[in-house]
């Protein structure tokens, strides 16, 4: 039966470029990630740019999801890789270190811990979660060198291209700063991937869908779409509860994420699609608890109208 998909980078009913489809095709195999808590600061917490950290962070630094930083970093990477062979039994794995800010210490530091992950069997790459305000010149050579052992991709905080946002949840850093540090790593060959946030208090979906055209005009390999959630003792809980602002229903952030995946170049990988919060510690939208069923009504959605990841826009076949 011939497959009624527009779109090329699928071989199921997905019309946006998955993770899983660009792993398959680039690794020939099942790859999963194993997220990391190396303890690392932020300087967005410790007075460096900032005090308090992002209004929506949680006090695991967004990784809500990682090991435990108590543990040996070869500890968490061992019960994770476990854990996730319940699942898969064979497969390769990325180490991705997710929690706070993981390029903020001395080079020597850094050095240690990656390389102790990327010494283990069957490990094929490091994702590495950071701010670009936190990559200095010395990390920057150091990243470089570690590109040639490994499939290195750099996961960039943005959330929004807009300033008045970004100074509302206390990002602390500039646009400016952002692009010039995803020109510098791209120099060095280095992938990069953006993460941003659907349905930050005040803005619109116009605002929203013109970070993910700016986003499109930049050489970057892949974005992580996230919806805000408000988590329990966080500074955007005290906000919510004070000031009401709209939460985007599931209707709305499903039209928002269509029409962002329209204008990005197919040839970019969407890592995520939708926020994955704890379900105890959430606040708001309680519709996010049901991950599977968003992400399903996306996939309906995108057939209902025809939609598919770069109908707006030609790719340019950056990689």
């Amino acid at each position: 039966m011939k497959n009624k998909n527009p779109f090329f980078y699928s071989n199921t009913n997905k019309r946006y470029h998955t993770l899983d489809y660009y792993y398959k095709n680039h690794y020939n195999s099942k790859v999963f990630k194993i997220s990391l808590n190396a303890g690392f600061s932020c300087p967005n917490r410790d007075g460096k740019v900032g005090i308090g950290g992002c209004i929506y962070c949680s006090s695991l630094g967004s990784g809500d999801f990682a090991g435990t930083k108590e543990d040996d970093l070869l500890i968490q990477f061992e019960k994770i890789k476990e854990m996730m062979h319940h699942k898969w039994k064979v497969a390769k794995y990325i180490g991705y270190f997710q929690a706070n800010t993981n390029t903020y210490a001395p080079v020597e530091v850094l050095k240690e811990k990656y390389e102790k992950i990327i010494n283990q069997e069957n490990v094929i790459g490091l994702n590495i979660a950071t701010r670009p305000d936190a990559i200095d010149e010395e990390c920057l050579e150091y990243l470089k060198e570690l590109n040639k052992k490994t499939n290195l991709t750099i996961e960039l905080g943005l959330q929004t291209i807009h300033e008045k946002t970004a100074k509302y949840i206390n990002r602390c850093h500039s646009l400016s700063c952002f692009e010039n540090m995803v020109l510098s790593l791209r120099k060095a060959n280095i992938d990069v991937v953006v993460h941003i946030i659907n349905g930050l208090p005040y803005e619109t979906k116009e605002e929203m869908i013109e970070t993910v055209k700016y986003l499109n005009n930049l050489d970057i390999q892949g974005i992580k779409i996230h919806m805000l959630h408000i988590l329990k003792k966080t500074e955007l809980e005290k906000r919510y509860k004070k000031e009401k602002f709209k939460i985007l229903t599931k209707e709305e952030y499903i039209d928002i994420v269509i029409n962002q995946l329209e204008y990005l170049r197919p040839s970019i990988v969407i890592h995520r699609i939708t926020g994955d919060p704890k379900i105890e510690d959430l606040v708001e939208p309680n519709w996010l608890t049901k991950k599977f069923c968003i992400l399903n009504d996306i996939d309906k959605e995108m057939v209902k109208r025809d939609s598919y990841q770069g109908k707006r826009v030609k790719d340019e076949n950056k990689t």
